[in-house]
C-alpha cells in the first residue's frame, strides 16, 4: 500500500496541515520523513498530521512521527495528530501505555504486535 499527501498551509494562524491516506510504514516511512522534515523547516507554529485517510502506520512510521515531534518542541513548534481512526488512535494509546524500556525483541515483533492491534480494532 502507498502513502499519499497533500499539504494545506494557512500562514496567517501560522498552522501547517499534512493529510495523510494511506499507509505509513517501512516502505513510504523514508519519502514521509522528508517531506514533514520541508512542512517543519516552513516554520509554522502548528504542524497538523490530519489521519482521517491513514489506514495503518507500522514502527517505522511512528518513529518518523516522533522524532518529528521531538524537533518541532525543540524549534518552539507544535506537531498534533488529529482525525485518527479507532485502530491508529488504538496504536497511539498503546505507546503511552508502554514503560520507557523496550519491551519487544525486534521491529519486526513490534510490527507483529502492531498489526495484530489494528485489526482487532477495526
Amino acid at each position: 500500500m502507498k502513502l499519499d499527501t497533500r499539504l494545506a498551509t494557512d500562514p496567517d494562524r501560522s498552522v501547517a496541515r499534512l493529510y495523510l491516506s494511506g499507509a505509513l510504514n517501512t516502505d513510504t516511512a523514508p519519502a514521509f520523513e522528508q517531506e514533514l522534515q520541508q512542512v517543519l523547516a516552513s516554520g509554522m507554529q502548528l504542524n497538523v498530521l490530519d489521519m482521517r485517510e491513514l489506514d495503518y502506520i507500522s514502527s517505522a512510521g511512528l518513529r518518523v512521527v516522533f522524532k518529528a515531534a521531538k524537533q518541532a518542541r525543540e524549534a518552539g513548534q507544535r506537531l498534533a495528530a488529529s482525525h485518527r481512526k479507532p485502530h491508529i488512535e488504538k496504536v497511539f494509546e498503546i505507546l503511552k501505555a508502554l514503560p520507557d524500556m523496550a519491551v519487544f525483541a525486534n521491529d519486526q515483533e513490534l510490527d507483529d504486535y502492531l498489526d495484530a492491534m489494528q485489526a482487532r480494532s477495526r
